[in-house]
């Protein structure tokens, strides 16, 4: 009471118009798990007023914990009744005139690089709940551009009343037309992209616009983003199958126009459309439900029909094969359960209750999202569970190490960053360099400075935009004085070395004649700010002293990048002396150190790998060096520094895999090629070591 009286701004009881209205919502241990959301199990009470009624409210909110629904959903997903606790949290109630829901990751693709905000009139609780189909975008998270936008048609808004909440018809004039401006979307985007950077993982948002003011009412993580494999295959299975139907129908050359079909799969007529919420394909017969408790008419196969579906409609989403409802958005409950779920959904369709009979056989296209006449023909049954099974076989593979990509052409981010892997853990500025074909100190002889700090910030935007928000790490320029020298004007500044790996290079370059590593810093610098790429780190090469490293990171510092949650700086790892004063390059204040295998084999065993005479004396795997790579795990990890090795030796030898995962290597760096190789070696060697752990070996 005293909180309330406080909120109300008053220190004693309230009167009647004092009495300041508030949302009463759940927050519960178990909710928003990887593996279960919770979607709307516990009970959420809007304009409450009143003190008693405010108590009230928060004891039914904490009783809703033991509902039917509630507990069978707990049952269902294994969650022991009594060690699920819950907090009420109580909230002022925004009088939103506009109100949606953002996912900092695509929910339906996994699709880290997109933002999708959902939006429409009234208070949030139509949207969220799903009873309406909300105006839909996405937006580009790297440059913050609307890449599609869905107009969606909301007839009814939720309103304030003298008691509670009620509904009510939206204006004609609005119900299609677009709700929120670009200019809001824009902004809501931008706002989540900074909550996501905060929280480090994507996240669901709801908002709530009341005249000019935004409010973000909740955050919490994204609960399904990995299930999203299966839906990549079944796109390429699709896909396939369409190019293959389209190249027979070209060689028919029938002379009649052939009615609307499917464009991915089932040659049935296209009944209706929507919006894909949960991928996936299936067929059934429909079975329209509109009242929760005629759920139990759903039996095992089933297409479920609805208007939408509530956490009451749970137990019969289990059985159903597929889900189409007439309302909702991708954030709405019969999307967010039917990802968790993994059952087909589409969403959206407007007149599915109207259209589709009890008892008709219809396949849901959850990828195209359509809904056609007919079942699945058996071939294409066949080819989606081949596709599932190639995922199963090899594709969804998790690991407590992050497993990164080496890239050196930015022309390849787009279509590596699809790939199984956590970001870029060495990105070679070396490509980009040789690309403008001049020594940067020739094209500063020649007054084309900006050319050069031009093509470094496209080469990086074009890699970090891919990758956003995985993490980007640019390692500075490590080209040495030979490969210099093929540069055009190259030999007019390069000296001769008998030795060039260990001659002019790395740190000690960058200390004595920063120019060129000033204008990479530029570049930095221009991609984190005037694009908002704040995925873009920094690690330096070829680390000798800590002097070096010291002078280096000043000139850092001066360029306006300093170390903080959204920007990194670390070092590579190659010479015998980082090894050995580990520990004081980690005081300087960096937050990463990578291994480079290669170069410190070498170093460490002296033999030169591109000699034919002594190369087979170079194994990562000599215990030299397995003993250096383990030392600087244990001095990084000792001041909190993490630790990643850059190099292919982990996938060459699994057993050098397993000798890092027992270290507690932090991260693995491979090329594009091994990915998901690495993947599962290191799954595997994680499990060894788990099970050798229990044991007590």
């Amino acid at each position: 009471t005293r909180a309330y009286n406080k909120l109300c701004g008053v220190s004693v009881m309230p009167a009647a118009s004092q009495e300041v209205p508030v949302a009463v919502r759940s927050s519960a241990t178990a909710e928003d798990l990887p593996e279960a959301s919770f979607a709307g199990q516990q009970a959420t009470f809007l304009n409450i007023k009143g003190s008693d009624n405010l108590v009230k409210s928060v004891q039914e909110c904490w009783a809703s914990l033991f509902e039917a629904r509630a507990i069978y959903y707990r049952i269902q997903n294994d969650f022991e009744h009594l060690k699920v606790g819950i907090a009420v949290v109580v909230q002022k109630l925004v009088f939103s005139d506009k109100s949606g829901i953002i996912f900092t990751a695509n929910p339906v693709t996994g699709d880290e690089s997109e933002i999708v905000v959902e939006g429409g009139v009234g208070l949030g609780e139509a949207i969220v709940s799903g009873s309406v189909t909300p105006d839909s975008f996405i937006v580009s998270k790297g440059d913050l551009q609307i890449k599609s936008r869905v107009i969606g048609k909301q007839d009814r808004m939720v309103v304030r009343a003298a008691k509670g909440i009620e509904w009510k018809s939206v204006p004609e004039a609005v119900q299609s037309r677009q709700k929120l401006s670009d200019a809001e979307v824009l902004g809501l985007a931008g706002y989540a992209k900074k909550i996501e950077e905060h929280y480090g993982k994507p996240q669901d948002l709801e908002f709530a616009i009341e005249g000019k003011k935004l409010f973000i009412v909740q955050s919490r993580p994204i609960t399904t983003l990995k299930k999203t494999a299966a839906a990549k295959a079944l796109r390429q299975a699709n896909e396939a199958e369409q190019s293959r139907r389209v190249e027979a129908r070209a060689m028919q050359a029938q002379a009649e126009q052939p009615p609307e079909t499917a464009a991915s799969g089932s040659e049935g007529k296209v009944l209706l459309k929507g919006a894909p919420a949960s991928p996936g394909k299936a067929s059934g017969p429909v079975r329209v439900v509109t009242d929760a408790k005629d759920g139990y008419k759903v039996k095992k196969g089933d297409v479920l029909v609805a208007r939408m579906t509530s956490p009451d409609f749970v137990p019969a989403m289990k059985r159903a094969a597929a889900i189409v409802t007439d309302e909702g958005g991708m954030t709405c409950h019969a999307a967010i359960v039917s990802r968790e779920l993994g059952v087909p959904c589409i969403v959206g369709t407007e007149t599915a209750t109207r259209v589709l009979k009890d008892g008709m056989v219809v396949t849901v296209d959850a990828v195209a999202g359509i809904v056609t006449e007919g079942a699945m023909a058996e071939s294409e049954k066949v080819q989606q569970n081949a596709a599932l099974a190639a995922v199963v076989a090899g594709g969804i593979v998790s690991t407590g190490t992050k497993i990164y990509v080496n890239l050196a052409e930015p022309e390849l981010a787009e279509q590596v960053a699809g790939r199984d892997c956590d970001g870029v853990g060495l990105m070679r500025a070396e490509f980009v360099i040789a690309g403008l074909g001049k020594h940067p100190m020739a094209l500063l002889k020649e007054g084309k400075r900006d050319e050069f700090v031009d093509a470094m910030a496209r080469g990086m935007r074009k890699v970090c935009a891919a990758f956003y928000p995985r993490p980007v790490i640019y390692r500075a320029n490590d080209f040495k004085t030979n490969e210099y020298r093929g540069l055009e004007g190259g030999a007019e500044f390069e000296p001769q070395e008998e030795n060039p790996m260990i001659g002019y290079r790395g740190c000690f370059r960058y200390v004595k004649d920063p120019t060129i590593f000033q204008m990479e810093l530029e570049a930095m610098k221009r991609v984190r700010e005037q694009y908002k790429l704040r995925n873009l780190w920094l690690m330096i090469p070829f680390v000798r002293t800590v002097h070096e490293l010291e002078v280096c990171k000043k000139l850092v510092e001066d360029a306006g990048l300093r170390r903080g949650y959204d920007f990194k700086f670390g070092i590579m790892c190659e010479v015998p002396s980082t090894v050995i004063m580990a520990e004081e390059f980690c005081k300087v204040g960096i937050d990463f150190m990578s291994i480079g295998s290669n170069d410190l084999t070498q170093l460490m065993l002296g033999v030169d790998r591109d000699s034919p005479t002594v190369a087979e004396d170079f194994d990562e795997r000599d215990p030299a060096v397995l003993r250096s790579v383990e030392n600087v795990i244990k001095s990084c990890h000792k001041h909190g520094v993490k630790v990643s090795i850059c190099g292919q030796a982990p996938s060459n030898y699994p057993e050098f895999a397993e000798a890092l995962v027992e270290y507690g290597i932090d991260s693995m760096s491979v090329n594009a090629d091994i990915i998901e190789k690495t993947r599962r070696i290191v799954a595997s060697a994680e499990q060894r070591f788990l099970l050798k752990s229990s044991r007590g070996f």
